[in-house]
Formats: C-alpha cells, structure tokens, sequence
C-alpha cells in the first residue's frame, strides 16, 4: 500500500543511485520536499561508488503536479515567496551541477515545476502517459524558475508556446519531438527495462568521460545560481496577487 507521508528517498546498487520523491497530492512538491531531493542530489552526486542517477517519482498516476497549493495559498510575504519558489531553483541547479549523468523516470503527466524536472534531467526516458503542461500563467504566476531548463530542451518559441497556452496538455510524443524525452515507451514495463539498460551501460562507461560530457552539456548555464533566484523572486512576489489566491482557491473547489 502507497505510504500518505511525504518523502525523498534513495539507494545505491552497482553504481547506479536512484533518488526517488513522493507526496500523496500526486507528488506536488513542498518547499521541504524539494529542499530533501535538492540535497540528496548533491549528497549521491558526490559519492565516488556512483556512476550514474536515476530520478523518479512514485505512484502510478502523476509523475509531478509542480509546485503543492497548499503551500502557495500559505504564503504571506514576498520573502516567502522568493523562499519557496527557490526550492524549485535548488533541485535544479544540483541537476546541474551533479558530476552524474542524470536518467529521468518519467512515468506519467509533469505539471509546470514537474516539466522543470523532467527538463533538467541529462536523458528522460517516458511512458506515452506522460504528457507535459506549463500550467503557471493559468494561476496568475509564470514558468519563471523552471523557464530556463525547459528553454534549453526545447527552444524559445516552443517554451512560449507552452507557457502562454497554460491549460492545454501535450503529448509525450510531442515532449519527445521538442527535446523534452529522449524515449517514449508505450508502457511502464518497457520504460523500466531501457531505464535499466542505459543505468547498467552508463554504470560502466568511463566516468571522466561522462563528466567532461555532462560539462558540454550545461555550457552556458554558469549564471544560473544568480538567474534563477532572480526568478524565485518574481514568482514569489506574483503568488501573493488576488488573481493568484483566487485561481488556486477555484482550482482546489474544483478538485475536490
């Protein structure tokens, strides 16, 4: 039976680490839970018996709902705004800046901060339930902490696609043409045996070589400590609108 309690957990077996994160709002993300899975990457990252790191989400339905209403209803100052949406920044700067390659699990839908997520994996590797939506702008906020990682997978315009038309979802196959997922798996079974078949390759791949590579991956991305709490800034200032209190008061009445 699926735990209530959130978590982030993690194992290490043959080289490969797998980080896994939980909450029962399909694995909506708490500033405390992204903060957890922020410095479990950091912690597995630095581990010299790891090789290689899958992320995933547990369940069976959402991979990630994004940012947790609760939380952002909760919210009463700009500061802790910033504070909040910063978490979003941690987890994906220690994607960044991981000495790992990085396999994605992404099993069902990402939802705004989740396409952030899945975004700034190094390899996704998806189920065709996996659709993508940048739901942000419908509550009043903006992509703004996860827009860069989702521009850099899929370019400009696409990112501007999905962040101005909020309330529509996209397909997996879609995310995989855009550069989002690099595989699209028609169900979980066979998404878990290539996951595992990359791991096992990579696990015994040269690990210098894949950390010059993860290096030529990320060029360009130095400034983002500083880019991306500017960011978490500007959310955390939006969140506090009545058009946002108001959209996630309707959006949570409609949930239920």
């Amino acid at each position: 039976m699926q735990s209530t309690i959130p978590y982030v957990h993690h194992e290490i077996n043959e080289g490969i680490a797998s980080v896994e994160f939980f909450h029962p709002q399909s694995n909506s993300l708490p500033g405390a839970i992204l903060r957890q899975l922020a410095s479990t990457i950091t912690e597995v990252s630095s581990k010299t018996d790891v090789k290689v790191i899958i992320l995933r989400s547990a369940g069976e339905k959402a991979f990630c709902a994004g940012a947790s209403f609760d939380e952002l209803v909760a919210i009463s100052s700009d500061e802790e705004g910033k504070t909040f949406f910063s978490g979003f920044a941690l987890v994906i700067n220690a994607m960044r800046k991981s000495s790992k390659l990085i396999i994605g699990r992404i099993h069902g839908k990402a939802v705004g901060g989740g396409v952030g997520l899945a975004s700034s994996v190094d390899y996704a590797i998806a189920t065709e339930d996996a659709s993508v939506k940048l739901s942000e702008l419908a509550v009043g906020i903006g992509p703004f902490v996860v827009g860069p990682a989702v521009e850099r997978k899929v370019g400009l315009s696409c990112f501007s696609q999905l962040s101005i038309d909020a309330t529509e979802w996209r397909s997996a196959e879609w995310a995989k043409t855009h550069g989002i997922y690099a595989e699209v798996h028609s169900n979980v079974d066979e998404m878990d045996e290539a996951i595992q078949v990359l791991a096992k390759r990579l696990a015994k791949s040269s690990p210098e070589a894949m950390q010059e590579l993860k290096t030529i991956f990320w060029r360009g991305t130095e400034d983002w400590d500083d880019l991306l709490a500017q960011r978490a800034a500007i959310s955390g200032r939006l969140v506090l609108s009545d058009f946002t209190r108001n959209a996630i008061a309707q959006f949570k009445a409609k949930s239920k």
